[in-house]
């Protein structure tokens, strides 16, 4: 109806659809085959969204605009993306086919195919289905600036009484001369 111009009717439906299911889907954003909303309380899917096929929202997924653009100011989903509960993706970016965002994610950049994207804001942590390296969290390995600074203060005590001890010796060398 939205694209007949029939935007009355487009705009009726979408209120009732929305009032009856929690999921708010403006009437212009474009929505493939195989689309599934799962507990979809919450959903909405702005004005010029594309989502492609075979993609899965969980409840309170959000494909927005940033307010800042105008004119194309919505997401575009690829194929078999999974966006997991909560999750935000926000402007006119690219979320490339065979990607998983993670609950709770805000992602407002470009996602390349194939990534895990997790966090706020949103980074890739696994691409091709390999981890990424990124700022390590192992705390268990972290250097010990106290034992570092307490092997130093062992190392100048060492020389000290090396330098000691060689002193005392030529004292003892030439008291025996």
């Amino acid at each position: 109806a939205w694209k007949a111009k029939i935007c009355v009717l487009a705009q009726w439906i979408s209120h009732f659809t929305r009032r009856r299911t929690g999921i708010e889907i403006h009437p212009g954003a474009e929505i493939g085959k195989g689309v599934f909303i799962d507990h979809g309380m919450g959903v909405v899917i702005g004005e010029t969204a594309i989502v492609g096929n075979n993609v899965t929202m969980f409840q309170q997924v959000t494909l927005g605009g940033t307010g800042k653009e105008t004119g194309k100011r919505h997401p575009t989903i690829g194929e078999n993306v999974v966006i997991g509960a909560g999750a935000k993706v926000l402007g006119n970016i690219l979320v490339e086919k065979n990607v998983f965002i993670g609950a709770n994610a805000v992602v407002v950049r470009d996602v390349p195919e194939g990534s895990t994207v997790v966090g706020v804001p949103g980074r890739v942590v696994a691409a091709g289905g390999r981890r990424v390296e990124g700022i390590s969290l192992d705390h268990t390995h972290l250097p010990d600036p106290i034992a570092k600074s307490l092997e130093v203060l062992q190392h100048e005590i060492d020389v000290i009484e090396d330098a000691i001890k060689d002193h005392r010796g030529s004292i003892d060398a030439k008291k025996k001369n």
